[in-house]
């Protein structure tokens, strides 16, 4: 769950993917940006997009909705970069996660967040920190724990991506 403190509450960005709203700690956020040019890069696990140029650093982009089992994204208008930082050991990694459109930022409560079901969620359980309770309490974001989604092999196999050669 939180490392917060029982008092405090949290801030959260919440984003659509796959028509559902997931949500993650705003100081693992570092920008959002909208959807570009992104290059796609042979040979990659289908859920790495490709790699996108951020002020001089090649980052790569990360299909979340592919990552968690379901169809590839579509891209329309909405679509957008959000730029986290991922922990790899004791390094942060920059890394780009392409979402359906940007939701909002929300404050969440400690007493409204509730733990991860075990069942009817649409992703792997160990994915979710929880699932916090929007405004009168009967929907739910589900709170990502991003440093599981990608795994630290994951991370690193997406961090050492090239845009290839033109």
């Amino acid at each position: 769950m939180s490392t917060q403190s029982p008092s405090a509450s949290s801030q959260y960005l919440s984003f659509i993917i796959a028509g559902e709203e997931y949500a993650l700690g705003i100081l693992q956020v570092k920008e959002i940006i909208e959807y570009d040019t992104v290059t796609r890069v042979p040979g990659v696990p289908a859920w790495v997009r490709g790699v996108f140029n951020l002020r001089g650093s090649v980052v790569p982009v990360v299909d979340l909705s592919v990552k968690l089992g379901m169809p590839p994204s579509t891209l329309t208008r909405w679509s957008c970069i959000v730029v986290v930082e991922v922990k790899l050991g004791q390094e942060r990694l920059v890394l780009g996660l392409l979402s359906d459109a940007i939701g909002q930022v929300i404050e969440l409560e400690p007493g409204a967040v509730v733990p991860p079901p075990s069942f009817g969620t649409p992703i792997h359980g160990d994915y979710l920190l929880g699932m916090g309770r929007l405004g009168t309490g009967k929907k739910f974001v589900l709170m990502l724990d991003i440093d599981k989604v990608l795994n630290s092999q994951e991370v690193l196999a997406a961090s050492t991506l090239r845009a290839p050669a033109a």
